[in-house]
């Protein structure tokens, strides 16, 4: 978008050449010194890791320190899915729970969004029951951020769901919406007029097409939507939230952007789509350079959480190919960034 400086890059951060980057012998030093060993690579040893192939990441240990699982307050954030475009059965699509005095709100409908927050009711967060979810803020409309869309319109709806839902999200969630009721229309029509038990309006939605700047307000929460370069796309936003005890910043999916620094300027949360750049050197240059417009690497989120501030950084939405968390963290230190630092796995609790 206009406006917004995507071009950043760290010294050294561009597409691999075949030789080892100042910043990549740094990544792999510090990797080393903490016992994780690079898979082959420019900055690596010769030869691969034994049993792992080429594009492991061996994770002995980790300086991340442990993941809340407990958080105090009125708020509390909670990380339903994690996942890429990529079917990795331990990582469901991308989807944030922001949870204030019980009323969940929910930023992006990756695929699994309802059996997540069921999991997450096991594991005692009761407010994510199902039939509780009213709310939700897209950040774009890529399919893995969206394909859960139906999953929370008619799923809670047959369990029982009463009342309709709102739902944020940029110019074309109107017309997806229309689109959804329409492909379900005899899913509807069965429930609604035949034997099935059910709510005249459950599955409801009143779609809210954003611009920047507050998009909702209530007693719990002021909400923000703020543009982010995420490649080619006409509108894609980050959101704020803003309550009584927290201020919370998700990126969506973003090139890397000044907008993030101004937007969380000290924040409680940082929640920020990262990909590893070990990774990114070995993949084929037309993936590199749709991940350099589409997408922020671990050295260049060390820089804007460097400058942002937050009291802690959660990545989220990884892009691993091949790396681990501990891997990700790794770099995030090696390219300076000092502050308190998580990468989130599915139904982590901050």
């Amino acid at each position: 978008m206009e406006g917004l400086d995507h071009t950043r890059r760290m010294p050294g951060h561009g597409r691999s050449t075949g030789t080892c980057t100042p910043w990549g012998a740094a990544l792999a030093s510090t990797l080393l010194a903490a016992g994780i060993s690079l898979a082959t690579s420019a900055c690596s040893p010769a030869s691969p890791v034994p049993g792992t192939g080429a594009t492991a990441v061996q994770q002995q240990e980790s300086d991340a320190g442990p993941v809340l699982r407990e958080a105090l307050g009125s708020t509390r954030v909670v990380i339903l899915g994690t996942g890429a475009p990529s079917a990795d059965p331990a990582r469901s699509g991308p989807c944030v729970a922001i949870i204030v005095n019980g009323t969940p709100y929910l930023v992006d409908l990756g695929p699994g969004v309802i059996r997540r927050a069921a999991a997450a009711v096991q594991a005692g967060v009761l407010e994510l029951d199902p039939i509780n979810l009213r709310h939700a803020f897209i950040t774009h409309l890529h399919s893995d951020h969206t394909v859960g869309y139906p999953d929370l319109i008619f799923s809670p709806w047959a369990l029982g769901r009463d009342g309709s839902i709102d739902v944020w999200g940029p110019t074309g969630i109107t017309a997806m919406t229309d689109h959804l009721m329409a492909a379900y229309e005899q899913d509807i029509g069965i429930r609604m007029d035949e034997e099935q038990p059910s709510t005249t309006d459950g599955f409801l939605v009143r779609a809210h097409e954003v611009e920047p700047g507050v998009v909702h307000e209530d007693d719990n929460v002021t909400v923000e939507a703020f543009p982010v370069s995420h490649g080619t796309w006409p509108e894609a936003y980050g959101y704020k939230f803003t309550t009584p005890d927290k201020t919370i910043v998700i990126s969506g999916d973003t090139g890397p952007s000044d907008v993030i620094v101004e937007q969380c300027d000290g924040c409680d949360i940082l929640i920020h789509e990262v990909y590893s750049f070990w990774g990114f050197e070995l993949r084929p240059d037309d993936w590199q350079a749709y991940h350099e417009s589409f997408h922020t690497s671990a050295p260049e989120l060390a820089d804007i959480a460097t400058r942002a501030r937050p009291r802690l950084l959660v990545l989220y939405h990884q892009l691993f190919w091949g790396a681990t968390d501990e891997g990700l963290l790794a770099e995030i230190r090696a390219a300076g960034y000092e502050g308190e630092v998580v990468s989130a796995r599915d139904l982590d609790v901050y």
